[in-house]
């Protein structure tokens, strides 16, 4: 019995090490624990049912693994703390683990969705490894099911752990021992193969067994020489991490950018969205819904990669210096939409909801979106920065905020102006972003109908527009959006926070939705300003404190004093420019370049007029009489196009033919002369005449020879295409004319037929 462990129990350690692999990105050991369960569980039970057919291990396996995957899925949820029943926990995992797994956060929080892929694939690869390394008694071969599993493993870990070289030389040391215990008792079958044999013969037997093993052993030795160089120049590399192959979870358009709901929540203020309980001796801070930290001119936009997170988020220095208050909530959604779950800053731990965050902002959203009635718990901690070194605190410059430098092309210069006169009254970067809040908090005023907008054209109207036609008004959207475009045009880099107004308990209305702005400074974070007016103030016009100055003229540009003249010197003769040595005169330089254009256009037209008639002979002398037939009925709708009466695809032959009747009648009729005065008599309407009475057999036997090609092609005959060519011909001739003669010459060099869908 001790001969038949080694396998079983190398194949379940090197199962189990791949779970350690892969359990370095999580944030638990549970998944260690339940692959390893996983792992002595499928090989258990095929050394149990060894004795009983194959056919039969494999639904026992399944009917197991079944068993394990359930419970697997119950710890998980329990751990993870999310709402429903297993059966609904099972099938959300089911649709969603692979996407899941590669798109959570890093460490990822054991969940039923991030739990099920490693446990059955752990499962199935020791069912395979078992039935073929101990029922066929391959073991080499049934090794190949665990180093899957381990490269899979260390494939979906990527770059985001370090490097697995103790699991990985354990790997390979278990499975050496595996290879080399004994599978059981000697007995005839492992005795020398040789034995029975003539001893001529068996020495040309193992002398082929010594040939085939020495070059099995010289193919392995070069092998390892040509692939050696090879791996230890990937040493070094960073791994591929997967997780770029796979979209993480995205936001619906309504979210990507909720400045713009603003204004329709102004409108509705009594509209709940939430509903809110604080835990006592918190005191009510501001609830977070997004940050926007994109803008193109036209709108501001999130601009944030969310990953799958589990219950526990990541955690992040606080500033040097800040003070930092836990904050817990429980929220439950009322009317709000969209995937954005509020929150307030910063996050730590999320209940009662699954949610994907961006570290980046700190902001939530629910990948399933937010559904009436959704409550969830929210731990956050909120920081305080400190406000004494506001004053001298200097603000980042570089690649890492570039995004929230950026300035959009396009920019009024009315807002550059603005921003350049605030930033040269105000020279540190808090008191340039203080001077901007002071400046739109006492010139403008805020007002629930202001139409939304926050493109350039929108903040310039805001900011500069006549009070009595609507402007220097609006809500929080343009105020906000003002701060933060005028902060960037002054060097200050801003973004545009959304949100709720403080709210310790009971229900969070529209009318509490708003939006500030955020300067970033060295060494103290992400500090909010308010840039709103104040409720007991009138607004100063705003020609008061900005008036743009024109700007002086260079001094190369400015007049020098004119003297009045004396006398008016008499006229100098000119040199005569109309020959001579300096070169042709104005005249020959004139008639040579409209002889020059008159040619050039002469030799354009030609052109055209030749590719028409290539066209022409191409489409009635060339390939078989129904191509021949089809390119003569193409010159009779490109005839009709061209003397302005098109026709569409979906006529039949039939109704073309009448078109064209009609068209050839009405241009001959406006090209005849008028007809003589009538006698007194009854008068017919030219107008009136039916469609039968129209002259047309020429056309209509055409229209017949196109739609024999059409459902009976290669019935035409040579001669029905020579025909087809005469009626085209003899039609198109009489169509242009009945034209005018200058348009009978652009007929000819038209360039229509050579582009139009053929």
């Amino acid at each position: 019995m001790l001969r038949a462990v080694p396998v079983p129990l190398a194949l379940i350690v090197m199962i189990v090490l791949a779970g350690v692999v892969l359990g370095r990105v999580y944030a638990d050991p549970l998944l260690t624990r339940l692959t390893a369960g996983a792992a002595i569980g499928s090989v258990l039970v095929s050394v149990a049912a060894r004795r009983l057919p194959s056919w039969l291990v494999a639904p026992l396996s399944v009917a197991a693994l079944t068993g394990w995957t359930l419970l697997s899925l119950r710890l998980a949820t329990s751990h993870a703390a999310l709402p429903g029943g297993l059966g609904e926990v099972a099938a959300d995992a089911a649709r969603n683990a692979i996407p899941r797994l590669l798109t959570a956060m890093i460490p990822v929080e054991p969940a039923p969705d991030t739990v099920l892929l490693p446990v059955v694939a752990a499962w199935l690869a020791g069912l395979a490894a078992a039935e073929v390394a101990l029922r066929a008694g391959r073991v080499l071969l049934g090794y190949l099911p665990p180093v899957l599993l381990y490269a899979g493993a260390l494939y979906v870990v990527g770059p985001n752990a370090g490097p697995a070289v103790g699991p990985t030389v354990l790997f390979a040391a278990v499975a050496a021992v595996g290879l080399a215990a004994p599978a059981g008792r000697a007995g005839p079958a492992s005795a020398d193969p040789v034995a029975g044999l003539a001893p001529a013969v068996r020495a040309a037997v193992r002398l082929r067994l010594l040939a085939a093993s020495a070059a099995g052993v010289a193919v392995l030795v070069a092998l390892a020489a040509l692939l050696a160089p090879v791996v230890a120049g990937q040493i070094d590399d960073r791994p591929v991490d997967p997780r770029r192959y796979v979209e993480p979870p995205q936001v619906e358009s309504l979210d990507e950018n909720p400045l713009i709901r603003i204004s329709g929540w102004a409108l509705n203020p009594d509209q709940k969205l939430l509903d809110v309980r604080t835990e006592a001796g918190a005191e009510p801070p501001r609830i977070r819904l997004a940050v926007l930290s994109d803008y193109d001119g036209v709108t501001w936009r999130v601009g944030a990669t969310y990953r799958n997170a589990g219950r526990v988020l990541p955690a992040a220095e606080p500033a040097p210096g800040a003070a930092t208050e836990p904050v817990r909530q429980e929220i439950t959604v009322a009317d709000l939409t969209g995937r954005l779950l509020p929150a307030v800053p910063t996050p730590r731990e999320v209940t009662g909801a699954r949610v994907a965050y961006d570290p980046a902002t700190g902001t939530l959203i629910r990948p399933e979106g937010l559904t009436p009635g959704l409550r969830y718990t929210v731990a956050s901690v909120r920081e305080r920065p400190d406000t004494n070194l506001l004053s001298t605190a200097n603000v980042p410059a570089g690649d890492a905020v570039a995004r929230v430098l950026r300035v959009a092309d396009g920019a009024p210069e009315q807002l550059r102006r603005l921003a350049t006169q605030l930033a040269e009254e105000n020279g540190a970067p808090y008191a340039r972003a203080s001077a901007i809040a002071d400046f739109l908090a006492e010139h403008y005023r805020v007002t629930a109908d202001a139409p939304s907008g926050h493109a350039y054209p929108n903040l310039a109207f805001f900011l500069f527009g006549p009070r009595n036609g609507g402007g220097q008004r609006g809500t929080s959207e343009q105020f906000a959006a003002a701060f933060a475009v005028l902060g960037r045009l002054a060097g200050l880099p801003t973004r545009v926070v959304v949100g709720f107004e403080p709210k310790a308990d009971g229900p969070v209305r529209a009318a509490d939705a708003y939006a500030w702005p955020e300067v970033l400074f060295e060494g103290v974070g992400w500090v909010p300003f308010d840039p709103m007016p104040r409720p007991d103030e009138q607004p100063r016009p705003v020609e008061e404190d900005f008036r743009p100055k024109p700007e002086d003229p260079p001094p190369s540009e400015v007049p020098a004093p004119t003297v009045e003249p004396t006398a008016t010197p008499p006229a100098a003769a000119g040199p005569d420019r109309s020959g001579g040595p300096g070169g042709p005169g104005t005249p020959v330089l004139v008639g040579g370049g409209v002889g020059g254009l008159v040619l050039l256009a002469g030799a354009l037209l030609l052109t055209l007029a030749a590719l028409r008639r290539n066209l022409t002979r191409a489409r009635l002398a060339q390939g078989d009489p129904g191509r021949r037939i089809a390119g003569a009925w193409r010159e009779l709708t490109d005839a009709l196009r061209l003397a302005g009466h098109p026709v569409g695809a979906d006529l039949s032959a039939a109704e073309v033919a009448d078109r064209a009747h009609r068209a050839l009648v009405e241009a001959q009729a406006a090209q005849a002369p008028p007809p003589p005065v009538p006698a007194p008599g009854p008068v017919r309407s030219p107008g009136a005449a039916p469609v039968a009475d129209l002259p047309g057999g020429p056309v209509d036997e055409l229209a017949d020879l196109l739609n024999q090609v059409a459902f009976a092609p290669g019935t035409a005959t040579p001669a029905q295409s020579e025909r087809a060519a005469t009626l085209t011909t003899g039609y198109v001739a009489a169509l242009r004319a009945a034209r005018p003669a200058w348009r009978r010459l652009l007929w000819t060099v038209h360039p229509g037929p050579l582009r139009w869908r053929r």
